[in-house]
């Protein structure tokens, strides 16, 4: 298998220099080297405060041809300034860090050309997409070092903001925490029709925001030990799209954020300073029903949601995030929302701390835009049209040790499911582990029916396809996989704290002619 390089210091070496990969048994910290190396400029810095201006990935729109829009892009080894003056090797998608912003329409026929050009495999998933399982992008679709991919697929999915990322077999972790993902921002007739901000880099603003681990040189490490296989890679050090202690000058009485959490493993609640309130508008697959006043937005690793923003007064405001801890009491932990024997471990983690997300200064007062009080059309879920019920049952084992759904590991050569295309099934999610689990499912967007009986918060009430499973928990979903058969080529169901994927808690489903 193909292997991520890796060193074991945590002080710079030659970057030809490779070291054969440790296993996730690995105890005690261990700093990894994150890809090859190009130069990349350091970070615009506010030389007043020492903020830095928000880096804005640059939009990709493909060319038209033959009808289809096609994307060339090429994942390629770079450098970052994490801390300037001290650079880290990283991956990028036609850039040293993260990539463009892909930019297609609801309808379209889209066509990809990825070139690997690093020194290890890769994947790219294709994140909240329904597509054919050859296209997919998970595990099975490894781009082999000097080899290009060329999956296409039609545009089904509803306005949003998705993304892609490494899949890479028991390596998607290291990938996507240097750098190898990127935001998607599908279009639609139905949205535009609403007039929402969508002044790309203007007042429509893509924010990725990732933990990370700094090591005392400044250079970002990836730290593997039993503490960071359990509780998965969380750092104490805040970046938006590649920036940190971020800053957007605003131009316009309205702002709309579409927030992913692209953490390996930390979970956000977002809100505004002095509890103001924000206006909730979309969540994974597209817009709600109608538009939520909220003052806070939990997100764990692979959600999104899109926020509108009043800046009208023309006062400066500053998103932030808390941090949830993530693990119910034991062993002396204090739960949840507590310190103790689950809070801080050797990722540097910062569970109890509120983040500095992006501060925000309008160029001044504005007059007041109503967003539209009925967004998207969406029915109620419809229980009675299931056919059936299946059972998915996480777990961790004894520290860790044992990542499993349904109590098995992931097998590449296993199929886990079959499931009939065109059936509507009901799927329950029961979290038996001590943490909460982020759960996805490719190739479809579900509707949660409910948590424990309880109806889903403001954000689960429109098309999802990743949901926060809580310890102890429950959560049933509605769902179809509505065409693109394969009786032989999986999709995938996991966790998306990206080391409990990697070390197992993965199944895998084909979708099968009725």
């Amino acid at each position: 298998m193909i292997r991520i390089p890796r060193i074991t210091q945590a002080f710079p070496v030659d970057r030809r220099t490779l070291i054969k990969s440790a296993g996730f048994a690995a105890a005690g910290f261990a700093a990894f080297p994150l890809a090859g190396c190009k130069a990349q400029d350091a970070s615009m810095l506010d030389s007043t405060d020492g903020s830095n201006l928000l880096a804005i990935p640059p939009l990709q729109r493909g060319e038209i041809e033959q009808g289809a829009r096609v994307f060339r892009l090429s994942l390629t080894p770079g450098q970052k300034e994490f801390v300037p003056g001290v650079a880290s090797p990283t991956i990028g998608i036609d850039a040293p860090y993260l990539g463009p912003t892909l930019e297609m329409r609801r309808g379209e026929w889209v066509q990809f050309h990825i070139d690997n050009k690093l020194a290890e495999g890769a994947t790219v998933h294709w994140h909240g997409f329904e597509l054919p399982a050859a296209a997919d992008g998970g595990p099975h679709q490894l781009i082999r070092p000097g080899e290009r991919w060329s999956p296409s697929f039609e545009v089904r999915q509803r306005a949003s903001l998705y993304w892609c990322h490494s899949h890479l077999e028991r390596e998607a972790g290291p990938q996507v925490y240097a750098g190898l993902a990127a935001p998607i921002f599908v279009r639609d007739d139905e949205e535009e029709r609403l007039d929402l901000p969508s002044d790309y880099g203007v007042d429509d603003i893509p924010l990725i925001v990732q933990d990370r681990v700094i090591d005392g040189s400044g250079r970002l490490v990836y730290p593997l030990s039993m503490h960071t296989r359990m509780m998965g890679v969380r750092g104490s050090r805040i970046f938006v799209n590649g920036t940190e202690n971020a800053v957007f000058d605003a131009q316009t009485g309205q702002l709309r954020l579409r927030i992913l959490n692209g953490s390996n493993a930390r979970l956000y609640d977002f809100s505004l300073e002095g509890d103001r309130s924000m206006q909730l508008i979309a969540s994974d697959g597209g817009l709600l029903d109608r538009s939520h006043i909220v003052r806070s937005v939990r997100l764990a690793p692979g959600e999104r949601a899109q926020v509108i923003i009043d800046l009208s007064e023309g006062r400066p405001l500053r998103l932030l995030a808390s941090s949830p801890e993530n693990a119910m009491d034991m062993m002396g932990g204090r739960g949840m929302m507590g310190g103790g024997m689950m809070g801080r471990g050797n990722s540097g983690d910062a569970s109890a701390d509120v983040f500095q997300i992006l501060d925000i200064r309008p160029a001044s007062s504005a007059q007041r835009i109503r967003v539209p009080t009925q967004l998207a059309s969406l029915a109620p879920p419809d229980l009675s049209s299931a056919v059936r019920t299946r059972r998915f049952v996480l777990d961790m084992g004894m520290m860790g040790g044992g990542m499993s759904i349904n109590g098995a590991a992931m097998d590449m050569d296993v199929i886990n499911e079959r499931v009939p295309v065109g059936q509507w099934e009901i799927w329950e999610i029961a979290n038996a582990s001590m943490m909460a689990h982020p759960f996805h499912i490719h190739n479809v967007q579900f509707r949660v029916i409910d948590r424990d009986g309880r109806a889903p918060p403001p954000l689960e009430t429109s098309l999802k396809d990743t949901v926060i499973v809580n310890p102890r928990e429950q959560v049933r979903l509605l769902l179809r996989f509505e065409e693109h058969t394969d009786p032989d080529l999986p999709y995938m169901y996991h966790c998306h704290i990206l080391e409990h994927e990697d070390a197992g808690m993965m199944g895998q489903f084909v979708v099968v002619k009725s």
